[in-house]
């Protein structure tokens, strides 16, 4: 994996289309990503991140990382020195956006909604916006939206035969089989290197899977049986349980949701 350094100047805003990757890169900033519009995946090295609207994700300088759209997507962008870390994180992080950190971001970033949006902002506005983006990080909570990537060749082995296709039946057992490994030995590893159990693990693979489904406009019946739900009922229960709204109301925010919020 190549990385390349790109230097963050200041808050951006780009639009990305459906399935627009920016490459493997790091800065030497904190970066603040905040989706005003769409679905964004963050990769690492370490695993992978979904970051819906009213969301975003810290990530802490110097991590390598990736971006990949799903469904039209406007990324906003704060950066802050790399000894500025309110959050105290050392691995990217989705996080709960307040109301009032979510208009910070849109005025500093220029989106659309914000008055004067033509007036550029004083120096000393914007440094007074950027304490509030700062104290509101020191309030918001980190929400379980990361996928853990294992290391063991097994466990790849089998991450990406479910990546592939995360609807995908087969037991611990099954997928063994497929390469070359007892259920016990990858039950362990899989606590051992994700911190979670395997069906944990799947059950947030297809959890992440069925987000950037939704955000392309895929019915909430297509999206469950593409991720293995038994019944659409079983999967919005279990979104529902996740993410606190269902995948229909979901939907309608990440395809439909003005980039001014």
């Amino acid at each position: 994996m190549s990385t390349t350094r790109l230097p963050l100047d200041g808050p951006t805003r780009r639009a990305l289309t459906h399935r627009e990757r920016v490459d493997w890169h790091d800065h030497a900033e904190n970066q603040l990503i905040a989706p005003g519009l769409g679905v964004l995946q963050v990769s690492t090295p370490d695993g992978t991140w979904i970051v819906p609207p009213h969301r975003a994700v810290w990530v802490p300088a110097g991590i390598p990382h990736a971006h990949e759209a799903h469904g039209p997507t406007e990324m906003r962008n704060l950066c802050f020195p790399a000894a500025v870390n309110p959050l105290r994180l050392d691995r990217p992080t989705v996080l709960a956006v307040t109301p009032l950190l979510r208009e910070v971001v849109a005025a500093l970033t220029g989106a659309a909604h914000v008055p004067d949006r033509d007036r550029p902002l004083s120096a000393a506005h914007r440094r007074n916006l950027e304490q509030v983006a700062l104290d509101q990080l020191r309030r918001v909570d980190e929400l379980p939206l990361g996928l853990p990537a294992p290391r063991d060749p097994r466990l790849r082995d089998i991450a990406a035969l479910l990546t592939a296709d995360p609807g995908d039946e087969r037991t611990l057992a099954e997928l063994g089989a497929a390469v070359g490994a007892a259920e016990r030995t990858l039950s362990r590893l899989f606590r051992a290197e994700t911190g979670m159990s395997f069906p944990q693990w799947r059950g947030q693979l297809r959890l992440q899977y069925s987000l950037k489904l939704l955000a392309t406009g895929r019915s909430v019946t297509a999206v469950a049986a593409a991720c293995g739900y038994a019944t659409p009922s079983a999967f919005i229960e279990a979104f529902r349980h996740a993410f606190g709204t269902t995948p229909g109301s979901y939907r309608k925010q990440a395809a439909h949701q003005p980039a001014s919020r």
